[in-house]
């Protein structure tokens, strides 16, 4: 597979998780919103020059509506564990989640804070499941291999993660990060981004780590 099909794929990956981590769905709101307004990172917390941007979401709409498909793969599942593994145990409605993003030139994060805590046994189950896997356009296609590793952390208590794949010898990686706070939680994603008209540098996963662990730090503990 050529160069311009790894874009696609990393394209998929990346929208595929980005859709499926950061939506909500309709009904009734379990915690104020106004809470997590307290706790999650402004443009202020950031050097000058970064993008900022809140994301919305329309919560009429499911999980993931409006994105790709998950792609096949083998183990079955392995594709869009994680983002399963969040899915089933959200608490869903308004004001139970609220997502921005940070760009730099090197690297877009994408953070999340939520009302409840995140399922984190069955993230590092799944993790540890999906630990090598393949992933296939469809199913004639050659499988692509993958692989989740855990990182090392100052955070004791959160899950990081790169997931990295390995297309023709051209590697890839996005990096996940869970932790629960109290009876809060928090979780990002971060990709690579080359972009030079943005004059503040970032570096994977060091950018993401520093951005991750400063927003589990707003949550409170009690």
């Amino acid at each position: 597979m050529n160069r311009g099909g790894f874009a696609v794929v990393s394209g998929l990956l990346v929208l595929t998780c980005l859709t499926a981590c950061s939506a909500t769905v309709a009904g009734t709101a379990t915690w104020p919103g106004a809470t997590l307004e307290r706790v999650l990172l402004t443009e202020q917390d950031f050097p000058a020059g970064v993008h900022y941007d809140r994301l919305t979401d329309d919560s009429t709409q499911p999980d993931g509506a409006g994105g790709p498909p998950p792609m096949i793969s083998q183990p079955p599942g392995c594709a869009n564990a994680l983002t399963n593994v969040i899915a089933k145990s959200a608490e869903r409605g308004p004001g139970s989640a609220l997502s921005y993003s940070v760009s730099f030139d090197g690297a877009r994060v994408v953070m999340t804070a939520l009302s409840w805590q995140l399922d984190l046994e069955g993230l590092a189950a799944t993790a540890g499941r999906c630990e090598r896997f393949e992933a296939f356009f469809d199913s004639q296609s050659d499988g692509i291999p993958m692989t989740t590793t855990r990182l090392r952390t100052e955070r004791p208590d959160a899950l990081v993660y790169e997931q990295t794949m390995d297309l023709s010898g051209a590697k890839s990686s996005v990096f996940f990060a869970f932790e629960n706070v109290g009876r809060m939680a928090v979780f990002g994603i971060a990709f690579s981004t080359p972009v030079p008209a943005i004059a503040v540098k970032g570096s994977l996963p060091q950018t993401f780590l520093d951005i991750s662990g400063k927003q589990a730090e707003r949550l409170p503990v009690g």
